[in-house]
């Protein structure tokens, strides 16, 4: 059986390109867009975006904080979660929940 390799690349730190890579990339800057052919790709109506729905596979990146929040505020969530746990998720879900009301509101 196969041995699995993985390999992870640094966004931030990408490794060097080749000099027939960096070639095709300058080639296909130059191409001007109306040689692209999109025939094949159907034009998106009103009535795709109005069915359409968020990835369920999407996560947001998560940034680590400190955060000084009101003592009887954090007790309330870890209430309302069985052993305590997952209360900042839902602090998180809370948080997420009141901005896409405000969103809304202001359009």
């Amino acid at each position: 059986m196969g041995k699995i390799v993985r390999h992870e690349i640094d966004p931030a730190n990408p490794p060097a390109l080749t000099e027939a890579q960096k070639a095709e990339i300058a080639a296909l800057k130059a191409r001007p867009e109306s040689s692209i052919d999109t025939s094949d790709i159907p034009e998106l109506t009103e009535d795709f975006w109005q069915s359409a729905v968020r990835n369920p596979y999407f996560k947001p990146i998560k940034q680590q904080l400190t955060l000084r929040l009101d003592a009887d505020l954090v007790a309330w969530f870890k209430r309302r979660e069985p052993d305590g746990r997952g209360y900042q998720s839902a602090i998180n879900k809370a948080l997420r929940e009141y901005v896409a009301k405000q969103q809304r509101k202001t359009g």
